[in-house]
């Protein structure tokens, strides 16, 4: 996926784009957390995005239990969505102020020709509010009167609303106190035993991506550089980013912590808008060669279903 980013040179005679999201290919089943992990910039929230067809796509194509929605029109997709929601990762900017809480979680069933109205629905926003841990009187109430985490229950309500099969779980949880963030990672996996739906969760946090996700992919500069199982990955991590990343993340013994190995690798990201013709992590990488500045590395299975890009594992 590449993105206008206007043009350069004295005349303006250089297009640039963006290289946001390139060679990027997965599959979630039924009832499965798929982990996207990645720092800032690469291109986590554009993959989720792209895969509900919210952003456009530059090449490639996108699968929906079988079919194929890449060229999908408005109309087509108009009944599609119903099956494919998006949790937003700032509970505060995504729910309308001047809204109850009522019509909030009732618009998308009035959207979708399921209720006349909001009073209509009643019942089902009752019912939904209760799924998530709200109460039935919070359907009176509007935005400004709940926290962060009761906010983003109003927000699940919502996803929920038309029984969908799958949702993006767009940063969940990052906007939200560390205290409160158990209680939605638990209501989010509840959820999924209850109705089987699969989740795409994309997150910072390594540690709560380990407790939710089966699988994890790691991202980054706009590519997977590694996709296995919750235990390869943290276990045995191949590619050298996933390797520093997992080293960053804190230890809750003090002596274990003390002694523990940082791995680093300096430099910076390459680029988006001129990324080097090989490796994308060649800039940073200590195990570099002359095929990684002039290749990239395909991400191919090295046993078990445990894909790594990199040349040199």
């Amino acid at each position: 996926m590449r993105f206008d980013a206007g043009r350069s040179g004295f005349w303006g005679q250089h297009r640039m784009q963006v290289h946001a999201v390139e060679d990027v290919s997965f599959a979630i089943m039924s009832g499965e957390t798929l982990g996207l992990v990645g720092e800032s910039g690469s291109g986590k929230s554009t993959t989720g995005r792209a895969i509900l067809r919210r952003v456009p796509l530059s090449e490639g194509r996108i699968f929906f239990k079988g079919c194929d929605i890449t060229h999908a029109t408005a109309s087509a997709l108009r009944p599609l969505r119903r099956h494919m929601q998006l949790v937003f990762q700032d509970p505060y900017a995504s729910l309308n102020p001047r809204m109850r809480i009522r019509d909030i979680v009732a618009e998308p069933l009035v959207v979708h020709g399921m209720a006349a109205s909001s009073r209509a629905a009643e019942a089902k926003v009752i019912e939904l509010l209760h799924r998530v841990g709200l109460p039935p009187d919070a359907g009176r109430r509007y935005p400004h009167a709940f926290s962060g985490g009761q906010r983003q229950r109003v927000g699940i309500a919502r996803a929920l609303a038309l029984n969908p099969e799958f949702i993006v779980a767009d940063e969940p949880v990052s906007a939200l106190d560390v205290s409160i963030r158990a209680q939605i990672v638990n209501l989010l996996q509840d959820l999924q035993k209850d109705l089987g739906i699969a989740y795409l969760f994309i997150a910072h946090d390594l540690a709560v991506v380990r407790h939710i996700s089966q699988r994890i992919a790691i991202m980054y500069a706009g590519k997977i550089v590694e996709l296995a199982g919750r235990t390869e990955i943290y276990a045995k991590p191949l590619h050298p980013y996933t390797q520093a990343l997992l080293s960053a993340v804190p230890v809750p013994d003090p002596k274990i912590q003390r002694v523990r190995r940082r791995t680093t690798h300096a430099g910076e990201p390459p680029n988006p808008l001129d990324p080097p013709p090989g490796c994308r992590f060649q800039s940073r990488c200590p195990h570099r060669t002359g095929q990684c500045r002039l290749h990239p590395p395909p991400l191919e299975d090295r046993g078990g279903g445990h894909f790594v890009a990199c040349w040199n594992v």
